[in-house]
């Protein structure tokens, strides 16, 4: 059993979190959830940071104590991350005793060992982050984050030596290339380190909230330099040396494990300052830190200030917390930005939840009712079935091993595409039609055993979700996720348990329906079909229709059809299509047009040769989301220039009316330079 230690970036208290705060939460649970499920032994830390002037200037305005007002926030935060099914084993308070015994103890020993010195800092500061800005980080003057004009301030501070260390982390940048991830974030990092780095403040004169310095209690420690030593003091840092050695370790010990997640715009202080910290108490590193994305609305980065913010309950109240979770980590390639919508949410809420994974519960679930009244026996595997579910939980490793998040669900919803063309091929209410049982019966343990799978596999991401869907296919939650996919009990074999008591129940996921959609009502759905249900009146998505039960498909009469968008005579011939050379392409690399808002430049591999290509998809996808994607592209289109920029060849994306460019994409990419046809 591995050690796993993982940690998100702490919390301000002085407003609510919201769903940019929250994806953070709600990736660490699915990570921690993921070592769970293969067996590690896992520590999973969230936290609030407390000692900021602009909670104290919070709390004034309430009439509060500040941390009278930090006690009740701590309430609300703990809250919110209950009620979307995170479940850290720590939450830490940098106002707790445990905390502050960690921070003094490192700024002391850093103190001896004369890396902190006095001196006055004169610069600017923006008080909505807390930092101190360098001229050269601010775009017209004004902060990038906040777009306010930073204040002038002139005050003596004591300064950590940074400057002392940039060697130093080159060095362990370049022995430990995963330290930092995405690559995008550590090529920051490392132009960072290359460009130089200047001393930083490590007080703030004349304020009572905070930690008093060791060495001169009249000031207090800076509020980031503070806030960095949580993730030490979680796990005993200058108060349990046990438990630091067990979870972190000793000075001559590599760090056992230890993961930092936190956003993009705080990398340089946790991938730059907080190892220097450590370095300069004599600790060890983690072992990574990613930087992700952030989760825009509407384009703007989620901010009370600039009132683009999206409360996380009231996204899980509209279709409940497994769809929100499920959303977030499937729609958005992890350490990259993606947008929330509610019209995106709802529209992947009934393609992934309520037409695929819950028809898909429905249709096994139904069929082992109608043809064996809920009673299953063991049955052979079938071998191409059960070869596909191996090669999925390898992907799904792979991946998640990985932090692709993203890519990993991708691989279990083609699994469940899978399993619906199986039912699809073998077609049970035939067998059941033609009484042919022991084939019946090997169809139904197989779909049910499939479903079991990708029940187990999805349980970090939908916990709750996961339990009710084992429950209906009649595997205890503690049974199906006590073997759970480690090397050496494959949880893709088909041979869980004996006799199997399948339920029959609800739709997990109502469908919603436009007001313009009309509910059918057939009574004979094809059997890779359930009705619509109508959109839930609740905010969670509780069952509203029962699902059918698969039935041999009917005959019905040919509806109208409406005129055609390509009438005949604007058709092409085989042959004009057939002069159209359609080939993969995997993206090398990827960088925005100067002056051009829509425009990327892209360099890719066509197998036989690389090429430079334009494409109109900046306003969608972010540069390091493109890179390793394979692609369509139109690969004997004559070069054109754009922007000054010969481009040869032209990328296949689907643009909605009034939408943003989606590229067209592949389940299992083909090598570079297949043919697409």
């Amino acid at each position: 059993m591995a050690r796993y230690y993982l940690t998100t970036a702490i919390d301000y208290v002085n407003n609510r979190p919201h769903l940019g705060t929250a994806y953070e939460k709600i990736a660490a649970d699915i990570i921690a959830r993921y070592h769970r499920l293969i067996g590690d032994d896992v520590r999973l830390v969230m936290g609030n940071d407390e000692h900021s002037q602009n909670v104290f200037k919070r709390a004034k305005e309430q009439g509060l104590d500040p941390l009278v007002y930090c006690d009740r926030m701590e309430g609300e935060f703990r809250e919110v991350w209950q009620r979307l099914g995170i479940a850290f084993d720590d939450f830490i308070r940098t106002t707790e005793p445990r905390h502050k015994a960690a921070v003094q103890a490192m700024v002391q020993r850093s103190f001896e060992s004369g890396d902190i010195y006095e001196g006055v800092y004169e610069g600017w500061y923006c008080v909505s982050c807390e930092e101190f800005k360098p001229e050269k980080s601010l775009i017209d003057g004004l902060c990038p984050v906040h777009r306010t004009k930073p204040d002038w301030i002139k005050e003596k501070n004591y300064f950590f030596k940074l400057s002392k260390y940039r060697d130093a982390l080159l060095a362990h940048y370049a022995a430990h290339p995963e330290f930092v991830e995405p690559e995008s974030r550590r090529n920051e990092m490392l132009s960072l380190l290359k460009g130089g780095l200047e001393d930083i403040s490590v007080s703030r004169a004349g304020q009572a909230w905070g930690i008093p310095l060791p060495f001169d209690p009249g000031n207090v420690v800076y509020v980031w330099y503070d806030a960095l030593i949580n993730y030490a003091a979680a796990v005993g840092y200058g108060s349990n040396a046990d438990m630091f050695a067990t979870w972190w370790a000793q000075a001559d010990q590599p760090a056992r494990n230890v993961t930092h997640l936190v956003g993009k715009d705080i990398t340089r202080f946790h991938c730059v300052v907080w190892p220097a910290m450590l370095m300069s108490a004599g600790l060890p590193l983690p072992t990574a830190i990613f930087g992700h994305g952030w989760v825009t609305f509407k384009g703007e980065k989620m901010s009370k200030s600039l009132g683009t913010v999206v409360d996380p309950l009231d996204a899980a109240g509209r279709l409940g917390p497994d769809p929100l979770r499920l959303f977030l980590a499937k729609e958005i390639v992890f350490g990259g930005d993606g947008d929330f919508s509610w019209d995106r949410f709802e529209e992947k809420y009934n393609a992934d939840l309520a037409n695929n994974l819950g028809n898909l519960v429905s249709r096994v679930t139904s069929m082992v009712h109608r043809y064996r009244q809920g009673a299953l026996q063991v049955s052979a595997a079938a071998t191409d079935l059960e070869a596909r579910a191996a090669e999925c939980v390898a992907a799904y490793r792979r991946d998640m091993d990985a932090l692709h998040l993203e890519a990993a669900l991708a691989a279990v919803f083609q699994f469940a595409d899978t399993v619906n063309e199986y039912i699809a091929l073998k077609r049970p209410w035939a067998l059941a039609k033609n009484q042919q049982a022991a084939e019946l019966d090997a169809v139904l343990w197989n779909a049910v055993e499939a479903v079991r799978i990708i029940a187990v596999l999805l349980s970090p991401v939908m916990p709750s979700s996961s339990a009710e869907i084992l429950r209906r296919v009649g595997v205890p939650e503690a049974d199906a996720l006590a073997p759970s996919i480690h090397d050496s009990r494959d949880d893709s074999r088909f041979t869980i348990n004996g006799a199997r008591t399948v339920l029959q129940r609800d739709a997990l996921w109502p469908r919603l329906e436009s007001k313009e959609t009309v509910v059918s009502e057939n009574p004979n759905p094809e059997p890779n079909q359930v009705p619509k249900a109508p959109a839930p009146q609740a905010k969670s998505p509780e069952p509203q229709a029962k699902a059918p039960e698969p039935v041999e498909p009917q005959a019905s009469s040919t509806p109208e059809q409406p005129v055609s968008l390509w009438p005949m005579e604007s058709r092409v011939s085989i042959e004009d299509f057939l002069k159209i050379d359609l080939r993969v392409a995997k993206i090398l690399s990827a960088e925005r047009v100067p002056k051009s808002k829509k425009l990327m430049k892209l360099s890719i591999d066509l197998g036989s040769e690389q090429r430079t290509l334009v494409a109109g998809i900046a306003e969608a996808y972010e540069p390091e989301q493109l890179v390793g994607r394979h692609v369509a592209i139109v690969a004997n289109l004559k070069p054109a220039t754009l922007m000054g920029i010969e481009s040869n060849g032209m990328v296949l994306a689907a643009s909605p009316e009034g939408g943003k460019p989606m590229l067209v994409s592949f389940d299992t990419p083909p090598a570079p330079g297949t043919r697409v046809r």
